[in-house]
């Protein structure tokens, strides 16, 4: 059984944190490299950083697979824009094959139809290959490069990637128990 559940205290910031120092370290060293992975943490997942990322209009749920904290979703949505941005979509390797990525993108979908916005994007570093392919087979497509600077030398190398959302019947997210 698996639980979405909306991140709503200081315990579940702390376990988000947690998730994501394994997730992070686990899957963006190869990429991006250790001195930058330590930065993002501290500066983007850090309890600090989600606690003010919440105040500030952000979502974060985290999920749970029979009985263990395995990922997070994080979305914020832009009603100017007609916009929902997928911040953090991320399980944790033991946790794959689950379906629970798709269930998460799923759940963010269903979030653009009930408040109406048109677009779900988010970015992925370039060199992510096997994350941008999945997001293909999604149906997202490369919306262009974002290069932004982050700050101690560092730099985030991206591809915007977007998908439109149609405002037809919602998509059922009963795969997912628990309170939202």
């Amino acid at each position: 059984m698996s639980d979405l559940s909306r991140v709503c205290t200081p315990e579940l910031v702390a376990d988000v944190a947690d998730l994501a120092r394994e997730i992070w370290r686990d899957h963006y060293v190869p990429i991006i490299g250790q001195a930058q992975v330590d930065y993002m943490l501290g500066q983007f997942q850090s309890e600090r950083a989600i606690t003010a990322q919440i105040a500030d209009g952000y979502e974060y749920f985290i999920v749970t697979h029979v009985g263990k904290n395995v990922g997070y979703l994080a979305i914020v949505r832009n009603a100017d824009e007609q916009s929902l941005m997928i911040s953090k979509i991320y399980v944790v390797k033991s946790g794959r094959g689950h379906g629970l990525g798709r269930r998460m993108l799923s759940f963010a979908e269903n979030t653009c139809r009930e408040h109406k916005l048109k677009i779900l994007w988010l970015t992925v570093n370039k060199h992510n290959t096997g994350s941008i392919a999945w997001y293909t087979r999604m149906g997202f497509k490369n919306a262009g490069s974002i290069v932004q600077d982050i700050g101690a030398g560092f730099a985030m190398d991206d591809y915007r990637m977007e998908k439109t959302i149609g405002q037809g019947h919602m998509k059922a997210t009963s795969s997912f128990s628990g309170p939202m």
